[in-house]
Parts: structure tokens; sequence; C-alpha cells
């Protein structure tokens, strides 16, 4: 090394520039299709897979990630001007307001503080995560439209029950990315029939079939049925995600991601 005339240290500094996240935005143009189911479900089924995925709990007035990874009352860190993701047992750091808030606590805020929430769970300390499956709240408001000015999604999976109604404002939902130029990665039917634990007869009381018929006619992919489960809503409301299980019931799930999983390395390659 050169001498050079008062020069007594050099210090070097090592930089790396952060590779951004893949955002996979799971919505629903109406409440109470089972979205967060899903999109905890696909979070654990795609780190299943080896994906470094976190999830973002993005459904900021009626936060329900907490309840569905046993999260419950464990509150994020900050690292400097951060949050840092809660860790679970089932490998899927998140962040979700319903950590932030006490529990039962009414979240009133307005379009700019609920915009600003989100930012802060999205650009968190996720460390070696490259993934985020994003619960987006229902429909095609303020939160959604944060999203896609802010983060733009890599692609968008939505579901919906197969009944006409659900379907119509599915069909809205997504007009509202493909307006904003954020793929489709395909349309998941949730409710899709319901097997009679006692007969074992099924029976459709949602209808069926009509979320894969109208994927096929906005065409764009269908990623799977998921049937009306007893056993995904007991272990659901018990923190323990079917994906995360060896019953038969999580292996749509797994289904749904592998899919998922295809379409991200057809996009990274």
């Amino acid at each position: 090394m050169l001498a050079r005339p008062g020069v007594t240290a050099v210090r070097v500094a090592m930089t790396a520039e952060r590779k951004g996240l893949t955002l996979i935005a799971v919505g629903s143009g109406k409440g109470g299709v089972g979205k967060s189911t899903l999109a905890a479900n696909l979070a654990v089924a795609l780190q299943r897979r080896g994906v470094k995925v976190g999830l973002v709990d993005a459904d900021i007035y009626g936060p329900s990630q907490p309840r569905l990874m046993d999260s419950e009352g464990v509150k994020p860190e900050a690292r400097g001007p951060k949050l840092v993701p809660v860790p679970n047992a089932y490998g899927v750091p998140m962040l979700s307001t319903g950590q932030i808030a006490a529990p039962g606590q009414a979240i009133a805020w307005r379009g700019p503080m609920a915009g600003k929430a989100l930012e802060q769970l999205v650009d968190a300390s996720w460390g070696e995560i490259d993934t985020l499956v994003v619960d987006l709240p229902p429909g095609t408001g303020d939160v959604q439209l944060t999203m896609i000015q802010r983060h733009k999604p890599a692609g968008a999976v939505i579901i919906s029950t197969p009944q006409d109604l659900a379907l119509m404002d599915a069909t809205r939902a997504i007009s509202f990315f493909e307006q904003a130029d954020v793929p489709i990665i395909g349309l998941v039917e949730n409710m899709a029939g319901y097997a009679c634990p006692h007969c074992g007869e099924t029976s459709d009381p949602f209808g069926s079939g009509g979320a894969e018929a109208a994927a096929a006619q906005m065409d764009i992919a269908f990623l799977g049925r998921v049937p009306l489960s007893m056993g995904i809503r007991l272990a659901s409301d018990g923190g323990v995600p079917p994906a995360a299980g060896t019953d038969p019931q999580g292996e749509v799930f797994h289904a749904i991601a592998a899919k998922v999983a295809d379409w991200l390395d057809a996009r990274k390659g």
C-alpha cells in the first residue's frame, strides 16, 4: 500500500444495495370471503417451499392476522425508525396494527394515518425476507390506493366465494389492479362445497364453480378451491394455519402456493 502524506488511518465502508421486496397482494371485493385466512396460509405454504416470506396485515381497521398466526399480545420492537417484524412458530415474521393497538381497541384513523401505518408495516426491518404477502382490506379504498402508489405489488391474488354477488365484487377488485398495471396472479374460490362429517355427502350452499368460470371469462389463472370446512375454521380460530400442519385440509393451500411460487419463479427468470 502506497503511503500518502498526512494520512494516518484509512477506513473502508462496505455497502450493498438492498434488493427490493416482492409484494404479493391478497385482495377481495368484499369482506367475509376468507381473504385473511388465505393470506396467512399462503405465506406459511410459501415458507414451507423455501421462499423467504413475511406477512403484512394491511387490513388496518380490521386486523386478524395476530389471531390467525398465534401472535396476539406480542408487540413489535423498533430498530431506529423502523419496526422489527414479530416472529412466530411458523417461520413467517409478520406485522399488523393488531399488534400495536390495545386488544379490542377500535382503530379510528383517517386515510392519511392509515396510509402512514401501512408504510411503516411495509418499510420495516425485514432482514433476509425477499417476499411479502400483504393481506389487504376488502374493497378498493385508501389503503389499496396507498399500496399501489407507494409499494407497487408485483402481483395480486384475488379471493371470492362462488355466488354471483361475491364474484361481482371480485371482478371490481380485479379491474382495480388491472387499471393500476398490477398483474393478476390468479383467482381463488373459497367456501366451495361442504362435506357433511356424518354422511360424507357434499353440498354447495354458496354455489360451485363460479370463480373458475369467471377466471376463464376474464382470461386469468384459476388457482384452486378451498372448501367450506369446520376444520379450517377451528384451526384458524386457534391460531394454527392448516398449511402448517399435516392434516388434509392444508393440502389445498399448498397447491395454491405452488402455483403462486411458479408465477414468482417465472417473473424472476
